[in-house]
Order: C-alpha cells, then structure tokens, then sequence
C-alpha cells in the first residue's frame, strides 16, 4: 500500500514546493527543500520495506487451522488464576504442572500424534519461558517432558528414536528413514558407527510407505542454545541418530539474544518436524492435522505484540 500512495504524495509535494515557494526564497533554499523531500520519500520506503519484512516473519502463524480461541479470551478477562494443584498465579495453564487454569479441558483442543514426543528439559531452564508445555497440553498422551539429567529409557528404540539437533553429523527429514532403516536391519553390528549424509539414495526414502516407516519416538531439547552442551554430550543420546530441521524464522516473542531467527522455540521445533514428517515420510498431504499444536502460542503471540505496539519500550505482559 504504501509503495503506491506514497510516492504520489511526493511527487505532489514536490510540485508544490517549486510552484509555491516562497518569493524570498533563492534557488539554492529551494534545491534544499526538493532534496528534504526526497529524503523523506527514501525514508518511506524503507519504513514499506521493514513493514514487509515484519509481515513475512509472521507468515507462519498466518492461514493455521486453529481451534477458537474464545476459551482463552475469556480467560484473559478474569485475569490470573491460583493453581488448584501448587497454588501458583497462572494463566490459561500452570507450567510447573501442566495443567489448565481457568480454562476448561472440554474448550482446548487435543490432537493425536504419529509418534511419541519426549522432551528434555535443562534444569536451568525458567519454566514460564518454555513452550514444551503447550505440547503437553495439546497432546497429553503423546508428549512427554523430562528434566534433565532424567531422560527417557532408549536402550530398546536406538533403531526407532531420533534427536532432533542441529550439526555436524546431522541428517535431514528426507534422509532419515533411509538411516533408521539401516540402522533396523544392522542391529547386530556395532552399534555406534559413525553416520554420514545420504547423498545418492535420497530419493529411496519415498519409495518407503507409511505404515513401513521405522520411526516412533522423537527427543527434543528445551533449553537455550548455550545450556545445551550439558544435555547433547550425555552418554545416553550418542547412540540416536540426529535430524536438522530445514530453515525456519521463529515467531518466538522470547528470542534468545544474540542468537539468529532461525533458533526456533521448541513447540515451534515440535510443530515443522511433524508437519515435514507427514509430506515427507508418511507421503500425505498436509491439511492442517498438527496446527492445533500452536494454539496456545499463537494466541500469546498476538497478545503479546498488541501489547507492544500499546505500549512500546515496555515489557512484553506476564
């Protein structure tokens, strides 16, 4: 819109300034009024151009499948709510006890996952500012979270579970079942061969059909990227194959300072692995099955940025 109407109003304010000036005014004054104008006319610009880029960073949260959030808006009216199970101040959900507050479990959506989701949580890491328990809210069945040095027992499922984590010695969702397959059918060799990148035979994992796919568990980190050393290096997870997810802008209103947009928060994580997992390996269309996982963070999200643009220079809302 603005790349329309603005350089129009320029031009007008352009015409008027040479018509219109004033008779005392020399050449020189009005060459520097022409170029005052232009500048403002760059500076417009570059305000479309950051609107664009703000607009393109909220994509993804844009067209979801999302159950109403009238639940959560009603909620927000009566403010925050004790805990029925540790007394805390909380709204919409307790996250030290994953449990809904103020909100009935009958107007939040539940959804049913391919696969199990364990999620290890760094002790470090402040509760309230974790997004793990919007998984577990969603999918209380399928998601589990663990707070480390508690992990999930894996010695059986090696063969069956990943580690969604970026670098060297990662795979992509496209080469994944590839690897688990291999991995299935050499149980009896070493069980800690150093994985390399399928390059050729990519195009082997879409000949793998659905009910065949060899993946049912699926470990994700919930830390700060710096706390996470501690977690990765645990003997425990050496043996699980790594996944990177492809390169996505996180929406995160929490972003870790210092770090890239691309450092998504973990339901965000949770949320593109599944949606990649279901056209890339269970080879289905997607139509929206998993968005309800970003119910909550959504609506947080438009919350909180209406906020900010309420009251700019202030803290995002507790």
């Amino acid at each position: 819109m603005f790349r329309v109407r603005f350089p129009l109003l320029i031009s007008k304010l352009r015409v008027l300034y040479l018509v219109k000036s004033d008779p005392f005014t020399t050449p020189m004054s009005t060459t520097s009024r022409v170029t005052d104008v232009t500048k403002s006319e760059e500076h417009f610009n570059k305000s479309s151009d950051n609107l664009e880029c703000l607009s393109k960073a909220e994509l993804p949260l844009q067209g979801l499948k999302l159950a109403s959030h009238e639940a959560l808006e009603s909620a927000q009216t009566h403010g925050r709510v004790k805990c029925s199970k540790c007394g805390g101040s909380r709204m919409f959900f307790c996250y030290t006890c994953y449990s809904l507050v103020g909100v009935n479990q009958q107007e939040i959506p539940l959804i049913k996952l391919p696969i199990k989701i364990d999620i290890i949580k760094h002790p470090a890491e402040n509760d309230g500012k974790s997004t793990a328990v919007h998984a577990k809210l969603i999918a209380p069945d399928d998601v589990n979270i663990y707070t480390y040095p508690c992990i999930p027992d894996l010695d059986d499922d090696i063969h069956k579970t990943i580690l969604v984590f970026p670098g060297p010695g990662s795979v992509t969702i496209e080469e994944m079942l590839q690897h688990l397959n291999e991995m299935r059918t050499n149980l009896t060799d070493e069980p800690k061969l150093k994985r390399q990148k399928v390059t050729e035979e990519v195009e082997e994992v879409h000949k793998v059909k659905p009910q065949s796919s060899p993946l049912e568990r699926v470990v994700f980190i919930d830390s700060t990227w710096n706390q996470t050393t501690r977690i990765i290096t645990d003997e425990r997870l050496q043996a699980l194959l790594r996944v990177e997810l492809k390169t996505r802008n996180t929406c995160f209103w929490r972003h870790q300072r210092g770090s890239p947009d691309t450092y998504l928060a973990t339901i965000e994580a949770i949320y593109y692995f599944l949606k990649d997992y279901h056209t890339l390996c269970l080879l289905k269309e997607y139509n929206g099955e998993y968005d309800n996982l970003l119910f909550f963070f959504s609506y947080l999200h438009k919350l909180i940025n209406k906020a900010k643009k309420e009251y700019p220079g202030k803290g995002h809302p507790r």
